[in-house]
């Protein structure tokens, strides 16, 4: 199979691209970027108010965007956003995974329902995605799946074991699908965001002591996810023949 000659070359102008998490965030700003510098992009959340707004602001701007409502638990939700892009953009280039929760505390406070919580949104909804994405890439010859991991995985503190275990389950799991796919046809991209001033602390479960360290951290050092959001555009602008395995992207004071 051969890919469209428009969307095989260096840069993102056409290409049509999926976000999960998009509501907010990394996911926002990633949003906006691709669309302003010429992508396609269709949008998926929970927060469907938001990503509406979204959705607006882009077509305002002269972009094109879509959007629908996406619980990455949900496989049927994963499968509704790439049809989506295919029936009204043709095609999918890129799959931008960024939906994730963290719930931090000690293991030893068996909080087995944010274990559980948290292997479903950041592992499973992962993988749901990938089964949505890969028959589409497959047909086309080519496709690009472009993930939101965590340094949290590469260096291991209290409090994050299990979220940081679920982030390098999905680090194990790209560079097992890449290794499996090296015939050109398909591009994986990990990327780990450090400290970011994004919504996630707001949402996070854990004991009070743990979020008034975290939210001092975030205000201390957090970086703007449009920082985040230049490095997956970086990624996905590099031409067919180049895949950039792996990206690091926190501030420059944090440890």
């Amino acid at each position: 199979m051969t890919g469209n000659t428009a969307t095989s070359t260096t840069g993102i102008q056409g290409k049509v691209v999926a976000v999960t998490g998009a509501s907010s965030g990394i996911g926002e700003a990633t949003a906006v970027l691709l669309a302003e510098r010429g992508a396609s992009v269709v949008l998926g959340a929970r927060r469907t108010d938001r990503l509406d707004e979204l959705v607006r602001r882009i077509r305002a701007d002269g972009g094109r965007a879509t959007a629908l409502a996406v619980d990455v638990t949900r496989r049927a939700d994963l499968d509704a956003l790439i049809q989506r892009a295919v029936d009204e953009f043709g095609r999918l280039d890129v799959l931008v995974g960024n939906a994730g929760i963290s719930r931090l505390s000690p293991v030893g406070d068996l909080d087995v329902d944010g274990w559980q919580a948290m292997i479903d949104v950041n592992l499973n909804g992962v993988l749901n995605g990938i089964a949505a994405a890969l028959p589409v890439f497959r047909r086309q010859g080519e496709g690009h799946l472009v993930t939101t991991v965590s340094t949290s995985g590469l260096k291991i503190v209290p409090n994050q074991a299990l979220y940081a275990g679920t982030k390098n389950a999905v680090r194990t799991l790209l560079e097992g699908l890449r290794q499996e796919t090296t015939d050109g046809a398909l591009r994986t991209t990990s990327v780990s965001p450090g400290y970011v001033r994004t919504e996630l602390v707001d949402s996070m479960d854990m004991p009070p002591e743990v979020r008034e360290e975290v939210q001092r951290s975030m205000a201390d050092l957090g970086i703007a996810p449009e920082a985040v959001a230049r490095t997956i555009a970086f990624a996905i602008e590099q031409p067919r023949d180049v895949e950039i395995g792996e990206i690091v992207v926190r501030p420059t004071r944090q440890n």
